[in-house]
């Protein structure tokens, strides 16, 4: 065993690199980091007060956080690290687990599979809780596969922490059950199904408390068709994989298929039921269960496996397969570690508010949540939000509190020129009474005179009409 163990080090190693290499993306930081600079960095009891209004289901990975920026300072080092770590964590626990159920060689395989796909590598690279929860549903599956071979009581106990820790880092780990309960035999299920009860009634207080809070997600789009396009043509993919995974298999065994089941299930099940429950109400992104990429990883490192077992044939299938991969895989590698590949960049919306406001410029947002860049940089810009009540800290909110529509509109007749933050085209927008204030008032007071766009948000100077 610790011979195979040391196969483990090669992914380990390799998705360090991949996770240090270019982690900077030139300081820009994206709207979820922002949020957790910005919540990770009050004091305890400011993020109790917070956590009992808003994002209550992220609160174990803030206090987290708050512990490391407390240590090592609040720089994007110590924001990204804890998920480089995790994400090896987790590519260790992917090689252990397919060396488990199909040998050395296709643990090794899985591992650097999962390294070099594109989801491990951006979310290793996000100052956010998904590397750790990945790290901590593999380890949770290894132990579940330990428990189901020797039927010990501290497999099934490290099995239900885990899998409980993860959920209490976000809530959809607990899917991860669904496809743990494809690959228990009958002679386990029952002692799964109190483990599983357990891991749920653990998770309940988290629930309860989110589900008062269920407005934080209420911006969330239907699924797209381009998100099903792209999770069928995965699933096509780990189809195959399963398929040339069997195919080659010269024992028909029930050992055999433990590798095809686990991985299919891990990767399928809590996607496939995110968007069913997304059908109901929009609840679906993908990395709320980037922990899918394991299961294909592993269905991936078994059927590379058993193509090698091929002999000569094999391996130059293999080279064509690895060719192919890289040519798909680099590209977008070296653009994920640009600051344009993440969606909103706070980083470049501050600076350029910096460069756009004048010191006796209103400013007015359009979308409350372009004050995000206030929790990543709180130095202060020119101009006076004008809509601003309480601050995000003092209100112990996200974004802060604003005052009323008919004293906002007020301070915008006021002023000459107002520079207003939104969301770019095509992005859902609020449609409360402020909002439609706000717009309301600009479009009959004021004319654009010019626009500037950055990713993920759009800034458009207004001015008194004919004073452009």
């Amino acid at each position: 065993m610790p011979g195979r163990r040391r196969v483990a080090v090669v992914p380990v190693l390799l998705t360090l690199v991949l996770g240090l290499w270019g982690i900077r993306r030139g300081e820009a930081v994206w709207h979820d980091e922002a949020v957790t600079i910005g919540l990770a960095s009050r004091d305890l009891p400011g993020l109790w007060q917070t956590w009992g209004r808003v994002d209550a289901v992220h609160a174990l990975y803030y206090l987290l956080m708050h512990c490391l920026f407390d240590a090592f300072g609040t720089n994007v080092l110590v924001l990204r690290l804890p998920s480089v770590l995790a994400m090896a964590a987790a590519a260790s626990g992917v090689t252990m687990l397919a060396m488990r159920l199909a040998g050395p060689r296709a643990g090794l395989c899985a591992g650097i599979v999962f390294a070099v796909l594109p989801g491990v590598q951006q979310y290793a690279q996000e100052g956010r809780s998904y590397a750790l929860v990945c790290a901590l549903v593999v380890w949770a599956t290894y132990a579940l596969v330990r428990a189901v071979e020797h039927g010990r009581r501290g497999m099934w106990t490290a099995y239900a922490g885990m899998l409980l820790a993860a959920c209490w880092l976000h809530e959809f780990a607990v899917l991860a059950l669904a496809a743990h309960a494809l690959f228990v035999p009958r002679a386990r299920r029952r002692t799964f199904a109190v483990t599983a009860v357990c891991v749920v009634a653990g998770l309940a207080p988290l629930v309860l408390v989110s589900m008062r809070q269920s407005s934080q997600v209420d911006w969330l789009d239907a699924t797209k068709p381009d998100e099903y396009a792209r999770f069928s043509l995965m699933a096509g993919t780990a189809l195959a994989a399963a398929a040339v995974a069997g195919a080659r298999r010269r024992a028909r065994t029930a050992r055999d298929g433990r590798p095809i089941a686990l991985g299919l299930g891990l990767f399928l099940a809590p996607t496939g039921l995110l968007m069913l429950l997304s059908l109901a109400k929009p609840l679906y992104l993908e990395r709320y269960v980037v922990y899918g990429a394991a299961g294909l990883a592993l269905l991936l490192g078994v059927a590379f496996d058993q193509v090698l077992r091929f002999g000569q044939g094999g391996r130059a299938g293999a080279v064509v397969a690895a060719v192919v991969a890289c040519a798909v895989v680099v590209p977008t590698a070296l653009e994920l570690r640009t600051p344009a590949s993440r969606s909103d960049d706070m980083t470049a919306l501050a600076a350029t508010l910096r460069e756009t406001i004048r010191p006796d410029d209103g400013v007015i947002y359009l979308s409350v949540k372009r004050r995000a860049w206030e929790l990543a940089d709180p130095r202060p810009v020119a101009g006076v939000d004008l809509a601003r009540a309480r601050g995000p800290a003092a209100s112990h909110s996200l974004y802060g509190t604003e005052v009323a529509p008919d004293e906002l509109r007020v301070r915008m007749l006021a002023r000459h020129r107002i520079v207003a933050v939104a969301s770019p085209p095509g992005v859902a927008v609020e449609d409360d009474d402020m909002a439609r204030m706000k717009r309301e008032t600009l479009a009959e007071h004021f004319e654009a005179c010019g626009e500037h766009r950055v990713a993920g948000s759009s800034i458009t100077v207004y001015a008194r009409t004919n004073h452009c």
